[in-house]
Parts: C-alpha cells; sequence; structure tokens
C-alpha cells in the first residue's frame, strides 16, 4: 500500500512542466492511434483546403525573402482568379512594402532631405506602382484573412469580428498581451479578416495547440484559423456560450476549451503534400487552379529563411501554414479533443497501482506480470476508444508507470527478503573494497582471489595543500569530522565519472579509471572528475568548518599508462590494486602543481587522449626518477576568456626562443589575470631557469 500511496503521491506533486510533458507525449500517441482508427465520418461537408506554399524552390526562382509586395499581390491575384472562398496569409505584412517603385521615391525624397525635392517626389511617388495598393487592390477580387501577433509592450488594438457572448466573459485562461502588432492600415481595412499568427508551445517545445481565442487588451480575438473559417462561411460575428463552454460561427458548432487553444490531431505528412501547391508554379501559370475552386486557401512558407518552421509531434520542421491548415479543417468537422485532468486522472493511478499491488501478492511472477501488461493494454486501448467517441483525452501514460511501478516495488520486495542476509555481508565488504570488486566476488563466490592482469589505465591523485601544518592546531574531533566529509565527497566524485577509489592515506585520494572493467575514454573521464573535484573541494574549503580549520587547496595530478593490478593480501583482506609508474607519474604530477601554481597537473600521455585546444600548457617539468622532461598542461580556467588564451599561447610560443620577452608576457598575464596563480608561476620559472642557464 505504501508503493500505491507514492505512485498517487507522486502523480499530484509532480512539476507541472513534467506532468505536463508527460501527458502530453502519451497524448500524442493517443491521438495517432484514433486517427489510424477512427472511422471516417461522411455527415458533415468540409470545404476543400489548399496551401500555396513559398517554398525554397519558389524563393530560387522568385527571389530572397521577403517577396516585394507586388508579387505577392501577383500571387493573391492569380488565387483570386480562381474564385476560392478566401485566401489566408501566415504572413506578418506590418512593414510598408520597401521594393516597390512608390516606396524607392519615397526614400529618395526621404534621403534628400530637402523641402523642394519631397515636394516634387511625393506626387510622383503616388503615382508609381505601389506593392501595397497592389494587395490591397487583390483585396476586392476576393475575401482576404490576414495574421497579427501579440505585443506584451505596447498598447497598440486591432479590429476583429465581434464575439457575442451569453453569460459572463471567458478568456481568464486564454493567451493575452497587451496589445497586438497588426497589418498595414490599408491592407487591414481591406482585408476580411484579421486573426492572431502566433502558435504556443508546449513545455517541452513542441506546437500541439492553434489558438482559438486569444486577449488582446481585454478584447476577444480571433486566431488565424478560426477567422478563416469565420471568412469562408461568410459570417460577420462569433457566437460564444459561457456555461458550458461553446462556439459557433456560421453553421459550425464546437465546444470551446477554457484556455481557448485547440489540440490538434496528427495529420499525415502525405496528407500535406496532396493539398500543397508551389507558389512559383501559381505565378507562372503551371498550378491547376481547379483546385482553388471554392477553397479555403493558404499562404505561407516552409523555407527557413522565413522562420515559419515549428517543432510537432509528428515533424521537427513543420511549416505554420500547415498547422493553421490542420486546425482549419479540424474545427470545419467540429473536432476540439479536450483533456481530462484533475481528480479523475489522480483516481485513476490509485486505482491502477491497487490493482497491480493486487496482482503481485496474490499471483505469480509470471501471471502477475502478465495482468498487469493487460492492464496497462486496457488503459492505453480505453483512452483510444475516449478519444474516438467522446473527443475526450485521459492520459494512460502515468497510470501505466504507476502500475509497473507498484508492481515492480511489490515483486522486488520478496525478492528482497530473500537476499537480506547477502545484502549484509556485501555491506561489510564495501568497508574495505571496491564496489566492482565486491559484485565480482558476490557474482563468484567460489572466487577466493583474483588473478593479475597488465592493463592501460588512468591514475588520479589528490592531496591537500599544507595539510600536515594544518593538523598541528586543529581540534582533533573537529579535524576527522572534516576530512571525513571531505573524504566523502571526493570518493562519491570518482565513483560518479566511473574510476576506482584506490587508496586514501591521510587526505589523499588515489583513483584509477578503466580497472577492473573497461571504461570507455577513461583518461578524458578522469580528467572530467579531476576538474570536478577542484570545483567541489574549492566549495567546500569556504564552508565554516573548513574554513576554521584553515583547509588549504586541493592538488591533482593525471596520468595514463600501463600498470599490473589485481588482488594482493589475505584471503580475508583483498585489496584490489594496481603497481606501475603510472601510479608515481600521477602522484609525482600532484606535487608538482605547488611549483606551477596549478590545481590540476595532467601528464602527457593523458593529454595526447584529450582535445588539445581543451588544454593550457604549463611548460616542462623534470620528475625524479626518470631523467626526461615531460609537457604538462591542465584544462583551461573556465572564466579566461579567448583573448587572454591567445595571449597566454603567445606568451608559451615565446619560451624556447625568447624566455626572457616570456617571462615579461607572463607577468602582464599575471597583472590582468589576478586570481589566476599560474602566469606569475611561469614567470618566476622562466627567471629562475634562465639564471641558472646564465
Amino acid at each position: 500500500m505504501a508503493a500505491v500511496a507514492l505512485a498517487t503521491a507522486a502523480e499530484a506533486l509532480m512539476p507541472p512542466p513534467w506532468r505536463e510533458t508527460l501527458r502530453e507525449n502519451a497524448l500524442d500517441v493517443v491521438l495517432r492511434l484514433d486517427a489510424m482508427l477512427r472511422p471516417s465520418r461522411g455527415d458533415r461537408a468540409q470545404p476543400p483546403i489548399v496551401v500555396v506554399d513559398i517554398d525554397d524552390q519558389s524563393l530560387d526562382r522568385l527571389g530572397p525573402w521577403p517577396l516585394p509586395r507586388s508579387l505577392v499581390a501577383r500571387l493573391a491575384a492569380a488565387i483570386a482568379a480562381a474564385k476560392p472562398r478566401v485566401i489566408v496569409f501566415d504572413i506578418l505584412f506590418a512593414n510598408a512594402d520597401a521594393h516597390s517603385p512608390a516606396a524607392l521615391a519615397r526614400e529618395l525624397g526621404a534621403v534628400a532631405d530637402r523641402p523642394d525635392v519631397a515636394a516634387l517626389v511625393a506626387p510622383l511617388a503616388d503615382r508609381l506602382p505601389d506593392g501595397d495598393r497592389l494587395l490591397a487592390g487583390v483585396m476586392t477580387q476576393a475575401p482576404v484573412v490576414l495574421g497579427f501577433v501579440l505585443d506584451p509592450q505596447h498598447d497598440e488594438r486591432v479590429s476583429g469580428a465581434p464575439v457575442l457572448v451569453r453569460g459572463p466573459p471567458p478568456g481568464a485562461g486564454f493567451w493575452h498581451a497587451r496589445g497586438a502588432i497588426g497589418p498595414l492600415p490599408d491592407l487591414a481595412n481591406a482585408a476580411a479578416g484579421l486573426g492572431a499568427l502566433p502558435l504556443p508551445g508546449d513545455a517541452d517545445g513542441l506546437v500541439r495547440r492553434v489558438p482559438v481565442f486569444v486577449e488582446v487588451g481585454g478584447e476577444l480575438r480571433a486566431g488565424l484559423a478560426l477567422e478563416a473559417l469565420r471568412a469562408a462561411q461568410a459570417s460577420s460575428t462569433y457566437l460564444v456560450q459561457s456555461e458550458p463552454p461553446l462556439l459557433r460561427v456560421g453553421d459550425v458548432e464546437l465546444p470551446l476549451p477554457r484556455d481557448g487553444l485547440l489540440r490538434l490531431v496528427p495529420v499525415s505528412l502525405n496528407a500535406h503534400a496532396d493539398r500543397t501547391l508551389t507558389a512559383a508554379d501559381l505565378i507562372d501559370g503551371k498550378a491547376d487552379l481547379a483546385k482553388l475552386a471554392d477553397a479555403i486557401v493558404l499562404v505561407g512558407s516552409s523555407a527557413p529563411e522565413v522562420n515559419g518552421l515549428r517543432h510537432t509531434a509528428i515533424d521537427p520542421l513543420m511549416p505554420s501554414v500547415q498547422i493553421q491548415a490542420d486546425a482549419v479543417a479540424q474545427m470545419a468537422l467540429a473536432r476540439v479533443p479536450l483533456a481530462i485532468t484533475g481528480i479523475p486522472e489522480t483516481a485513476l493511478v490509485f486505482a491502477s497501482g491497487l490493482a497491480a499491488l493486487a496482482a503481485a501478492l496474490l499471483l505469480t511472477p509470471i501471471g502477475g506480470a502478465a495482468l498487469t501488461l493487460a492492464l496497462i493494454g486496457v488503459m492505453w486501448g480505453g483512452s483510444t476508444l475516449l478519444s474516438i467517441v467522446f473527443d475526450r483525452l485521459l492520459d494512460p501514460l502515468t497510470p501505466s508507470l504507476a502500475a509497473a511501478s507498484v508492481f515492480a516495488v511489490a515483486s522486488v520486495a520478496s525478492y528482497a527478503a530473500a537476499r537480506r542476509r547477502e545484502a549484509r555481508i556485501r555491506r561489510r565488504f564495501e568497508q574495505h573494497l571496491a564496489p566492482a570488486v565486491v559484485r565480482r566476488i558476490v557474482d563468484e563466490p567460489g572466487l577466493l582471489k583474483l588473478g593479475g592482469e597488465r592493463r592501460e589505465l588512468t591514475a588520479l591523485f589528490t592531496d591537500i595543500e599544507d595539510f600536515t601544518a594544518m593538523t598541528h592546531a586543529a581540534d582533533p574531533a573537529r579535524l576527522v569530522e572534516m576530512l571525513d566529509e571531505y573524504l566523502e565527497g571526493v570518493a562519491g566524485i570518482v565513483i560518479t565519472h566511473g574510476g576506482m577509489v584506490d587508496k586514501v592515506v591521510g587526505d589523499a585520494v588515489c583513483a584509477l579509471f578503466n580497472v577492473p572493467l573497461d571504461l570507455d575514454r577513461h583518461a578524458a573521464r578522469a580528467v572530467a572528475c579531476a576538474v570536478a573535484i577542484r570545483d567541489w573541494t574549492a566549495a567546500h574549503r569556504l564552508r565554516p568548518a573548513a574554513a576554521a580549520l584553515g583547509l588549504g587547496r586541493t592538488r591533482i595530478g593525471v596520468e595514463t599508462g600501463e600498470a599490473i593490478v589485481g588482488d594482493v593480501g589475505l584471503h580475508t583482506k583483498l585489496d584490489y590494486t594496481a603497481y606501475g609508474d603510472v601510479i608515481n607519474a600521477a602522484a609525482r604530477l600532484e606535487a608538482a602543481n605547488k611549483e606551477l601554481g596549478s590545481s590540476i597537473c595532467i601528464g602527457p600521455v593523458t593529454a595526447s587522449r584529450l582535445d588539445a585546444a581543451t588544454l593550457r600548457p604549463l611548460g616542462k617539468i623534470a620528475l625524479r626518477g626518470r631523467d626526461d622532461l615531460l609537457a604538462v598542461c591542465e584544462p583551461w580556467p573556465a572564466d579566461m576568456g579567448a583573448d587572454l588564451r591567445v595571449r597566454y599561447l603567445a606568451a608559451v610560443g615565446l619560451i624556447e626562443g625568447a624566455p626572457g620577452q616570456a617571462a615579461a608576457s607572463f607577468d602582464k598575464l599575471a597583472e590582468d589575470c589576478t586570481n589566476d596563480p599560474v602566469p606569475a608561476a611561469m614567470a618566476r620559472r622562466l627567471r629562475a631557469e634562465t639564471a641558472v642557464i646564465s
């Protein structure tokens, strides 16, 4: 029962964006099933819908976007000649045409900045062809609906068809804004209607809805699809009923969603292709004009540069004009899927969890699993049937997850009880061994001692600066408490990045990557781990307990190479560890940070496995026990900008030929990077090396 209660509480307390994303993705599947299984309905005649696409091919033939307004007028005239019901532009004509001869003449008068020239040009501009006037003239040949966008900053209004409301006015949950940006006044006055162009995205960024109504400065205005349907029926008003929310436009009556948004039903991409004509073909007279007769014609663009592509559940690059066309078709069929939320959803989660619990407790594991799967199938089938018959949407995913989770928890409970003794043994050994080694011992009980092997690994070594001096003045109890927290944090970061904590000696931690199992990109993972340890320990030093003790910074060394790994010790105490020069190299690289001023020192083999652009060279150093000099580096500081990185690399380039000039360059960098001790350390080392040579 606790699992059932937790599942129900999780559903009720889930953050709204998560809940919405889960629900909407589930309803996407339900609506796809609905579209496949729904029988065709011939009881309502649907006007033909055609999309005229200003696609890439059209822009190649007609010119770049934005097209001259005169060319848009030619396109509208070609459509109007076919006698459509209405022409709908999914385009905002907010600015005056800048390409027509009239516009160029006006611009000439403005540029001249002389009243006499402006006076001469003005009459000429009025006589020259004007794209806006041409488009407004076409609007006398056929009804045209234009679009507007919402403007949250200003109070401009747009006109719209009257909305007659019976009962309290709706709109409390509608998409709203202070004002709107509409088409040019001459175009707006000539248009048969204005509709809202914006398409809202859900929490996951997908567009699944179009606005039926929006609120502009307290006034209801129709969305573009609804306005297209009104103009197609030559209706002059909208009739809205508050309770229950209904909308009537012409001879179409449909439920009005309380948020003013229509949930779209998926339409196949093949259907989009069948109803689409290319704008260039229309202008060139190559298109079949018979398709436009008595049709609702929507004009828009699928070209990326027009910025009209939207991410939907069926296409990540859906042209907004196709979305609007889907909405027109859906409204014409009076299809408004409405989601069932709140108490029914929570009750379904509780009931499905309870049924899964009964299946787990009363049946065999196989029988219980089969019944739970059948229950999940019934919920998905019922949700699909509910959509087909009643246009109501009920999320089947969350109760399905609840049923599966409760069944899994209940089934695992008995297994957990049987393995409790084994778990106690596991916990006992995990105090001494790495979890991966413990898993191997538990999985192979007859294994007494793991054999040795030679393998490549990346070693990471950490140490706290001036730790020994700190221990002399520290209170023992506080020191141990702080050190426990520190080591726990470092070990957790190592394990998170796929590494294995090999040894903890005092304040030092030795970690291995690529043991005992293969680890992809182990060098990169070790460096990422080092960066995470550096950042976490830097924050840890600022905590009150660590700051009071004067905890020093953590230095880290990282190197890659071959080592011999295996279990060493007695049968009662195995120590899975590694032996090889790579371990010593990592420890000595850690110590080199003191001289280099860095926090992380990466050896040359590890560096060769990484992207060189991510690493800052620290010069060459000598390690105890080796005769050659090693080129070492560290990850670039996150706060070091591109210009400072270029200057740093330029100074590094001077080290071989002009060490004195390089030292001066590093001095200047040290002045500009006060929080970065590396440039100053580089300058000191160069001067010391130059003094030894001289």
